[in-house]
Formats: structure tokens, C-alpha cells, sequence
């Protein structure tokens, strides 16, 4: 049997001014995860959307964490039993409620938790915290469940939905939470909406993502801060050290010298090199946007292949001494930084990071100590171009866009990609609808109303492609 596809197309477009009032309520709710205050309004984010799994035939339920809850929901498709009723695959969309802080907040043009839809070059768009990351794009998959459900009774498949409220302060109970629940999260694969488009007329599957392994480096020399009069001269300096150390870090040619940081990396493939050659990516428009005009990295490599797939090492902060107003001649005892590696496909998080400990052990002098304390370590990831879920999602997104997807990576990380993978054997297809200039993270955070609408329209052609039930 053939579902009603031009029939949900058409319910979603009649309904688009009702999915953004929805959108706005949601957005309303300042669910900022990395701040105790707004517990309370974390559990309100999640029974919001509780609330709209129910109304949609979903079983669903707030659950407990150790920090705030996720949210969970079933719906055994159009068989109404354990199987969905046919040999249709069971689907699980991740998405997360929480939010970043919204500081500074004398940069919005408008109070963040106070959305408004303006118009940009785009037509009109949503400004609020959230309207991008994540809800806007929980809310399109969402939309495309309630259309299924007004026209059909129903998704053409079994789906389960996991929303988490710790994305954004790095998701500390999310494995323990998907370890306890593996037979009730069971599925095919998972469903990801937290990334981007191409352009805003080019649709796009995210393929490869890198990982990371975040550290911070603790340099000690002597006992105690020094007159740097009485032992300048004499007594070693480890902030003069560790920058010394940390200078050394990339060569002339901009490789990484962390011991063996390169093993493990494959080559892209000369079919891969073509198709992002043939996106035209203008690196010279893109470092423009940001006041920068000379490219770095490795040398003799091209752009998006060092964005998508080649590691990097970047520091994130150093200190040490005396950082407040006026002078003080002081010779520090310690010495700090913060590394962040973006690793790509086939680098070993924990190799790396013991690299990182030889690397800057290899330079130390005998009277001096260093600690290198790994915060984060996942490793990148790479989804088969030729898996039947990322077919399928390029024939969705083709039907509805009039053009070919694009198989792009990402330079950023998405670490429950990873768990989802190592916990439940899952495999996740990454179809966003983000643009670069959404501000992520940044004041007057925005999300384009043709993006969430055309994305709620996508989701509704591969909710179809994927259940084989396409017209």
C-alpha cells in the first residue's frame, strides 16, 4: 500500500503557521543546561514535548537522569504490534531540548527567550536561543510525526524518539542512561537533525564527523612564585617554557607534531577529492566573514579537505602568573593551557592523547613537572556513502529540493554519534538544516522559516523513503 505523501506535503504546507507557534512555545522555555537555575525549566522543555509525542499516539515518558531528564517515546508504527506490523525498519530520532546560555546578552537584538520572526535575505526568520540548536530542528522531524499521524494515523514505520537535556554542557548521563535502556532503545538506525545544509538551496547528508580529544596541560617549576629581579636570570620560567613547548606543536608546513598523531588516517579517496573540488567552496568568501584572509593548516592540502578531513590541534586558552591590572614582577610557579584535537577517522582518541603526554614530556627539563588531564576523548566518524540509509535520505531529499544532496563532513564533533554506535550498534543518518551564518552558540541565534519548513517536508518524504513506502 502506497501512503498519501502529496496529501501530507499538503497538510504540512496548510499547517506551517501553526508548526511555528508551536516552535515559539517551545522556544520560550529557557532550558540552559549548564546553568542550576534553570533546572526547573529543563523539566518544562521536556514535558513540553512529552505532551506532543502523546498527542501524536506516541507512548511517551520524562525520564530521570542524573542530571536532567530525557525524553522518551514510542509508536509501533502501522502494524500497532513489536514489528511495526512488516518488514519496515524501526527508526530512532535524537535530538536534544537543552540550550546554550545566552550571554552576552547586550549583543541581542532581541531577548532570547523572546522569539521573533524578522526578515533576513532569506525571507523571514526566527531569532531566539534554541532556534537552530536543537528545537527548531526537533521541531521539523516532529512536525513531519504529526503530519503522518493526521493523514495516515500514523508513521509507515516503528519510531522511537530519545531527546536529552545535557547536549550542550557534553551529555555526562547520556551512556549510562542508553547502557541501562538497550533493549527498549533497540533499532535499525538513528535519525539525527543537529547539522547543516550545503547552502539554502542545496540539501546536504553530513558523512564524516571529526572527534576530539580535549586536554589541559598543568607545567610546574619551582616551589613558589619568584621576584623575577632575585631570580630572573637563574630560576626557570614556566610560562616562557610551556609557550616555548606549545610553539613546537605544528611544523613549517602546519603538520602536527604530537608523536604518531597521523597513524590510522586513510587517505580520501580521488572520487571524494572530485565531489567536494566540484562544490566550489570560496575559502577566500568564507575566512572574509570573519576578517581573516591567509588559509592555514597543512600546506599542499586542499580547503574543505582540511576542514572535513584532516586533524588539527588548536590552542583554546593559556595562563599563568599575574593577569590582573597594573605590573607585578612576578616569576610564576605554574604554567596552563588548553589543547582541543579535532581527530578524524581511523586516529585513536587514547593514542593521541598519550602522544600529547610524550610530546610535551620530550621537552621538559629534569627540575620541572607536567600533567596532561584528558576532559574528552571520541574518536571521528565516517558513515558508508553507499549505505541503504544514506540512499534512501538522498532520494528524500532530491525529491523535495530538486537537486542532489551533497555528502559533506563536518569539522565539528557530535559525540552521541559515537555512543550511539559503541552502545546500541546504531548507525545514524545526519540530515540537518542549518546554515553557516546561524549564529550557533552566538547572541541572535536564528533559523530560517524555508529551512523548517522544508525540512519538516524532507523529513516527511524519508520517513516514507525509508519506511520503502515512497510514491
Amino acid at each position: 500500500m502506497s501512503h498519501p505523501i502529496p496529501a501530507i506535503l499538503a497538510h504540512l504546507d496548510q499547517q506551517a503557521p501553526a508548526a511555528e507557534v508551536r516552535l515559539i512555545d517551545w522556544l520560550r522555555i529557557p532550558s540552559i543546561s549548564a546553568q542550576p537555575a534553570h533546572a526547573g525549566d529543563c523539566l518544562r522543555a521536556a514535558d513540553w514535548l512529552r505532551d506532543q509525542l502523546q498527542g501524536m499516539g506516541f507512548t511517551a515518558s520524562v525520564r530521570p537522569t542524573a542530571g536532567h531528564p530525557v525524553v522518551v517515546g514510542h509508536h509501533p508504527g502501522p502494524g500497532g504490534g513489536a514489528g511495526g506490523g512488516d518488514a519496515a525498519p524501526h527508526l530512532l530520532f535524537y535530538g536534544h531540548y537543552d540550550v546554550q546560555p545566552a550571554d552576552p546578552l547586550p549583543l541581542w537584538t532581541s531577548p532570547p527567550f523572546e522569539p521573533v520572526v524578522v526578515q533576513g535575505r532569506h525571507g523571514p526568520r526566527l531569532v531566539a536561543r534554541g532556534a537552530v540548536d536543537d528545537k527548531g530542528q526537533c521541531a521539523m522531524w516532529l512536525d513531519s510525526l504529526r503530519a503522518w499521524h493526521a493523514v495516515a494515523g500514523g508513521p509507515p514505520c516503528r519510531v522511537t524518539v530519545l531527546v536529552e537535556g545535557e547536549e550542550e554542557v557534553g551529555s555526562p548521563n547520556l551512556d549510562a542512561f542508553l547502557a541501562a535502556n538497550r533493549a527498549e532503545l533497540a533499532a535499525d538506525v538513528a535519525v539525527i537533525s543537529d547539522t547543516g545544509m550545503w547552502d539554502i538551496d542545496t540539501p546536504a547528508i553530513t558523512t564524516r564527523l571529526r572527534g576530539m580529544v580535549y586536554a589541559q596541560i598543568d607545567l610546574r617549576a619551582a616551589r613558589r612564585d619568584l621576584h623575577s629581579g632575585l631570580y630572573g636570570g637563574s630560576a626557570r620560567n614556566p610560562i616562557n617554557l610551556l609557550a616555548r613547548i606549545l610553539g613546537e606543536l605544528q611544523d613549517a608546513e602546519g603538520r602536527i607534531r604530537i608523536p604518531g598523531f597521523y597513524d590510522g588516517i586513510a587517505e580520501i579517496s580521488a572520487a571524494q577529492r572530485a565531489e567536494w573540488e566540484a562544490l566550489g567552496f570560496d575559502e577566500a568568501a568564507f575566512l572574509g566573514e570573519i576578517g581573516l584572509s591567509i588559509p592555514a593548516g597543512e600546506r599542499g592540502r586542499a580547503p574543505l579537505e582540511r576542514l572535513w578531513a584532516r586533524p588539527t590541534a588548536d590552542l583554546n586558552g593559556i595562563w599563568g602568573g599575574y593577569m590582573g591590572e597594573g605590573s607585578k614582577t612576578v616569576i610564576a610557579a605554574e604554567a596552563h593551557a588548553k589543547l582541543s584535537c579535532r581527530l578524524v577517522p581511523g586516529q585513536d582518541p587514547q593514542a593521541v592523547a598519550e602522544g600529547i603526554r610524550r610530546f610535551v614530556a620530550e621537552r621538559l627539563p629534569a627540575d620541572c613537572t607536567a600533567e596532561v588531564q584528558v576532559f574528552s576523548s571520541t574518536p571521528g566518524i565516517e558513515v558508508p556513502a553507499d549505505s541503504p540509509w544514506v540512499q534512501a535520505a538522498r532520494r528524500a531529499l532530491s525529491a523535495e529540493y530538486g537537486r542532489p544532496a551533497v555528502l559533506m563532513g563536518s569539522g565539528g564533533s557530535i559525540p552521541v554519534v559515537e555512543s550511539l554506535k559503541r552502545l546500541l550498534g546504531l548507525d545514524s543518518l545526519l540530515v540537518g538544516f542549518g546554515l553557516n551564518d546561524d549564529q550557533v552558540h552566538s547572541p541572535n541565534e536564528k533559523f530560517e522559516l524555508r529551512c523548517l519548513h522544508k525540512g519538516a517536508r524532507s523529513h516527511a518524504r524519508l520517513l516514507a523513503e525509508l519506511a520503502g513506502r515512497a510514491t
